[in-house]
């Protein structure tokens, strides 16, 4: 394994950890608290993360000719497999998983993106606050933006915009400028809602308004 592919492992164990961590002191409701993933709540997030952490190259491959290449139903499937009938079980399951390296066939960067995104997808929904290795948040942020939206980037949300970074090396595009956290530019090009205050400038209302179309 090079050195690059450690640096992103290293990030989402600690991630994965952090948020068993949180996950540990959440009343049994919250498990249930809808989030800013589709309609998933914040049990169902948990269990989509069980999966994606076991899921190998030729895993995905198996389930994706299942699910006859459909994402969203390969992703229920995943979820429907993973996700326990009481949560302290699915919380167990991620836990088995902290330290796991398997993926789909796809960028390593986009283990930082699964990790952090839906790391915020939990905290956010039941009011907690994530603490992200600033360097690998901005990894993420970059893959996004040369990524497109039909295979999970966030391209077409950034199109015609300057994104610049607060807290990172970051700043892409051309267009009207959007100032934010390399978290909440992540966010936003993910297609999640994020506070009025986390971006500035005169593209801060577009990027907004594509985040949650």
């Amino acid at each position: 394994m090079d050195a690059r592919h450690t640096d992103v492992w290293t990030a989402v164990h600690r991630e994965r950890a952090a948020l068993v961590h949180d996950l540990e002191t959440l009343a049994p409701e919250q498990w249930n608290a809808p989030t800013a993933c589709g309609e998933w709540d914040v049990h169902d997030v948990v269990a989509h993360l069980v999966d994606t952490a076991k899921t190998t190259r030729i895993g995905f491959i198996r389930h994706m000719v299942t699910a006859r290449f459909d994402f969203d139903r390969q992703n229920a499937a995943g979820l429907a497999r993973e996700r326990c009938d009481d949560p302290k079980d699915t919380l167990d399951a991620l836990r088995s998983v902290l330290t796991r390296t398997s993926t789909p066939p796809a960028a390593i960067a986009t283990r930082l993106v699964e990790a952090f995104v839906h790391g915020e997808d939990v905290r956010r929904a039941v009011g907690l606050t994530g603490d992200y290795p600033v360097d690998q948040v901005a990894k993420a942020l970059e893959f996004q933006l040369r990524t497109t939206v039909k295979i999970g980037g966030g391209k077409e949300r950034a199109s015609g915009l300057r994104l610049i970074a607060s807290d990172a090396p970051v700043d892409g595009g051309t267009g009207p400028l959007v100032h934010g956290s390399a978290l909440a530019l992540l966010l936003a090009v993910s297609g999640r809602p994020v506070e009025p205050d986390e971006l500035s400038g005169p593209g801060a209302v577009t990027l907004a308004e594509r985040a949650t179309s």
